[in-house]
Parts: C-alpha cells; structure tokens; sequence
C-alpha cells in the first residue's frame, strides 16, 4: 500500500518537454496545473518530497480537512506548493519565509493562484523565532492551520523554530507537518515538539522515510 499511494503521490509530478529559460517543475493538484519555478542555490527554492506528500493529504481528504474559507499559515513555504494547493482549495493563506526566498516565493503563488482562488493568497517574511509579535501578534493573528513540510533539517535554528510553532498556535489551531527523517536532530525535535503538543502521526511513507503528522495544544487535540 506505501509504494501504492507513493506511485501516486509522484505521479502528480511532471517536467516540461522542452528546456526553458526558468527550470520549473509541474504538478498537477486541486485539479490544476501547477508550474513551480525553482533555483538550485539553495534548499527552500527546490519541492521536496514531503510537500508534495502533504499537497496530496489536503486533497484527498477535503472533507476531513475542510479548508474552504479557513485561514492556513504556512512557514518555510519555500517555492509555494503547499501554499498555492491551499489555496486552490478554498483557504486564506499567508506563505513564508526568509526574505531571500520571498521574490521566488511570491513569483511561484501569484503565476498559480491569480484569478484561480476564492482568497488570493499572500506573502510575507517570517524569520523564526525573529519579531514574532510585532510581524504576527497574538491578539490578532488566528490560523485554523499551521502547515510545515520539511522545516526539520540540519540546521541550527530549531529552538526557534520551535518557538515559531508556539507563538503562531492558538487552543483551536491545528497543525499539519510533513517531515522527512535524515538525521538524529529530526528524532531530537519531535521529542521536545511533543513537550507543548500532542502529536498523532496520520500518514507513514517508510519508502520515502517521511511521516505526515497532526499537532495541536497538549490536551486540546482530545476536546
């Protein structure tokens, strides 16, 4: 059944027949077509596997995960998959992440989105754990969802990532994470993620070592 749905998952994926000016990858979700233009300088311009696992949650579990009019944040968008399949979707959505990656990053969202969503979506900068309050303050900032595909990686900044899902999370906000396990750090982050919210893993790819979990405040996910 794993390499079942996976055959399925990357099968959404498609490359152009010919060699463009842009390197691009297409998609095909939310019954679109989704050209994701990408750079090769850096992790957050490149789709990962983990995005295209979560993109095919949200689709095929719509009724379960209603997103029509519900307001989906984003963090470590990269080149807007997740964020645009959202969309397509129904959502309000608020993509981010580093300034450097906001040009590609809003390119992406406004090439697959414009005219085609019920919200247009927007972009915005989120360095984690950086001017959380004054960028996204608690008394009016509400997200039904926190979506995060490979965020877990090696990298030095997981106290504020972790800090980042904190601020961002209310009682009633769920989170959805994909992630793919490479290292001993990925193991760490989930054991102190779990000490401010339960965890319940929805979807397992062990062919593709990723995990599709959903989080919400400890003792919140029961009620």
């Amino acid at each position: 059944e794993d390499e079942q749905i996976v055959a399925e998952i990357m099968g959404r994926r498609f490359f152009p027949d010919l060699i463009a000016y842009k390197t691009w990858e297409g998609f095909h979700f939310a019954g679109h077509e989704i050209r994701i233009t990408e750079a090769t300088d850096c992790y957050g311009a490149v789709v990962w596997p983990s995005a295209l696992v979560l993109c095919y949650f949200l689709e095929t579990n719509s009724k379960q995960c209603n997103l029509v009019d519900k307001k989906v944040i984003e963090i470590g968008a990269g080149t807007g998959l997740v964020s645009i399949v959202a969309s397509l979707l129904g959502a309000f959505v608020t993509a981010t992440d580093l300034p450097e990656l906001l040009g590609n990053l809003q390119y992406n969202v406004l090439q697959n989105t414009k005219q085609k969503c019920k919200h247009q979506p927007c972009v915005k900068e989120l360095s984690w754990g950086i001017d959380l309050e004054k960028n996204f303050p608690r008394s009016s900032c509400h997200f039904d969802y926190i979506m995060a595909a490979d965020v877990v990686y090696h990298h030095p900044f997981l106290d504020e990532l972790l800090l980042t899902f904190d601020h961002l999370c209310k009682n009633d906000t769920v989170i959805l994470w994909a992630m793919k396990f490479r290292l001993e750090n990925e193991n760490r982050f989930v054991d102190r993620f779990q000490t401010l919210f339960d965890l319940e893993m929805i979807f397992s790819f062990p062919s593709l070592n990723i995990a599709l979990y959903k989080a919400m405040r400890k003792d919140k996910m029961k009620a």
